[in-house]
C-alpha cells in the first residue's frame, strides 16, 4: 500500500511507518520539517505540492494537532482547535481535487471526548460527550472531518486513549517518576485511566484499514481500563520499586504550573472500551495492564 501519515514525525506516527514500512508498505509523511527523502514539507494549513502524493495512495492518516500537554490559556487554546480543524480541512480539500482518491482517511481524535467517568462504561454506541474545553475541541474536530461525505472514501475518527511505548508519550515520564519514588497515586486515584499498549495501536490501525465493514468513531483503547491508584501499583511492582509517594491535588496543581501542563491529564477519569473493535474480531496483544507492563520494562 501506500501510506501518506500527516504529522507522521511524533511518537505515535514513527510507530506507525516503521510497523507498515517493515510489512513492504510505501510510507510518506507529510510533516513542517522534512529531513528524510519521504518526508515533504507542509504547513497544516494551505494546499501545496504534498497533494500529489494524495493522489493514487492507498490511506490517508491524519495525527495533526499541538499537544494538549501545555496550559490552557487563550493562545495556547487557539492552537490547539486551529491545528486541527485546519489541517483537516486542507486534507479534504486535498482530496475533493483527487481523480484517484484513498480507500480510507482515518483522522486523529481523542478518548477525551468523553465526560469524567468513574462507574459509565463509554463505548462508540453509549458513551456520554460532555461540554467542556477539551470535549469541545474533539467535537470539533469529529464535525469537521465527517461534514463532507466523499464517494468511495471510507472515514475513521480515532477516539485514541493514552498509548504506552517506550520511545515517547507519557510512559517514560512515568516510569521515570516511579524510579525516583514518585510513583503513588495522583489525586484520589480513583480516576479511571484507559490506555492501550503501541504495538495494539498500530496493530489496530492495520485491523481498521483491512476491515471495510469498520467505519465513524472508533476508541482505540484496551478493554481494560483500571483506576489510577491500581495502574500505579502495578507499575511500581514490575519495576521492582517498593513504594510510591502520593501526589494530592494540591500538589499537582503547583507542580503543573511549573511543567506548564495542566491537571486534567492526569486527573481525568476515562472509562471507555472498544466496543466497535471488540465486535469486529480484534485480538490485542496486551488487554491487561500487567503483560503490557511486563513487555515495555523488559526490553
Amino acid at each position: 500500500m501506500k501510506i501518506i501519515i500527516a504529522a507522521g514525525t511524533g511518537f505515535l506516527g514513527k510507530n506507525l511507518e516503521r510497523y507498515f514500512t517493515e510489512k513492504g508498505n510505501q510510507v510518506f509523511i507529510l510533516t513542517r520539517n522534512p529531513k528524510r527523502e519521504n518526508e515533504i514539507y507542509w504547513d497544516a494549513k494551505t494546499l501545496g505540492d504534498w497533494g500529489s502524493l494524495i493522489e493514487g495512495s492507498d490511506v490517508l492518516i491524519n495525527l495533526t494537532g499541538k499537544s494538549v500537554d501545555c496550559r490552557y490559556n487563550e493562545k495556547n487554546k487557539e492552537e490547539i482547535y486551529s491545528s486541527r480543524i485546519e489541517s483537516t480541512k486542507v486534507l479534504q480539500q486535498s482530496i475533493d481535487q483527487c481523480i484517484n482518491k484513498p480507500r480510507i482517511w482515518l483522522n486523529a481524535s481523542s478518548a477525551t471526548i468523553y465526560v469524567h467517568s468513574e462507574n459509565h462504561l463509554n463505548t462508540e454506541e453509549n458513551g456520554i460527550i460532555g461540554d467542556d474545553f477539551s470535549m469541545n475541541i474533539c467535537k470539533s474536530w469529529e464535525n469537521e472531518f465527517f461534514k463532507t461525505k466523499t464517494e468511495n472514501i471510507r472515514k475513521v475518527a480515532l477516539r485514541t486513549s493514552i498509548v504506552l511505548g517506550n520511545n515517547g508519550g507519557a510512559f517514560p515520564k512515568l516510569k521515570m517518576m516511579t524510579k525516583f519514588g514518585l510513583g503513588g497515586k495522583q489525586g484520589r486515584g480513583n480516576q479511571n485511566i484507559s490506555w492501550i499498549h503501541i504495538d495494539d495501536f498500530c496493530k489496530a490501525i492495520e485491523f481498521i484499514i483491512y476491515n471495510e465493514n469498520i467505519s465513524g468513531e472508533i476508541n482505540i483503547t484496551a478493554p481494560k481500563p483500571l483506576p489510577n491508584e491500581e495502574f500505579m501499583k502495578e507499575l511500581r511492582k514490575q519495576m521492582k520499586v517498593p513504594f510510591g509517594l502520593n501526589a494530592p491535588v494540591w500538589q499537582l496543581e503547583i507542580a503543573s504550573l511549573f511543567l506548564n501542563t495542566e491537571t486534567e491529564l492526569l486527573l481525568k477519569s476515562r472509562n471507555v472500551y472498544p466496543d466497535k473493535l471488540m465486535n469486529s474480531g480484534f485480538k490485542f496483544s496486551y488487554s491487561e495492564i500487567d503483560s503490557a507492563f511486563e513487555n515495555l520494562i523488559k526490553v
